[in-house]
């Protein structure tokens, strides 16, 4: 190799450490003190209640569900209250668990409830792979 090929290669490698360093890191899965928490609002883009998006941050120690919580959406408030109650059936179970359950949507929710299971179904999914 002469002088010129190894100087270019060189940089090529450094430009592409410094790219992969700048990434983000997976912005799905965080860990706090113990808890690992799935937020699906990038993974789950594609999943809409009545109005759009309903994405959730799943709460995980030791394998079990600890919370999973709602987070900002555009559904209509009185309608997604109903439908977000539903979220309680995955507390305490363990992941495995919780991802094969059978939640029954809310009626006169029903877009936003299944909505909001198919977000936990596949933040579920998605923590089991990437753990």
């Amino acid at each position: 190799m002469n002088k010129k090929t190894i100087i270019t290669s060189s940089v090529a490698a450094i430009a592409v450490a410094v790219f992969l360093s700048a990434m983000p890191a997976d912005s799905v899965i965080t860990k706090d003190a113990g808890t690992t928490i799935v937020n699906t609002t990038n993974l789950t883009k594609n999943v809409r209640g009545y109005r759009g998006a309903t994405p959730v941050k799943i709460f995980i120690k030791k394998n079990r569900v600890t919370k999973v919580e709602a987070l900002q959406n555009h559904e209509t408030p009185q309608y997604f209250a109903k439908a977000k109650a539903l979220l309680d059936n995955f507390e305490g179970k363990t992941v495995t668990k919780a991802e094969k359950m059978d939640v029954d949507a809310v009626s006169g929710a029903t877009m936003s409830s299944k909505a909001l299971i198919k977000n936990v179904r596949t933040g579920l999914q998605y923590y089991k792979d990437h753990k």
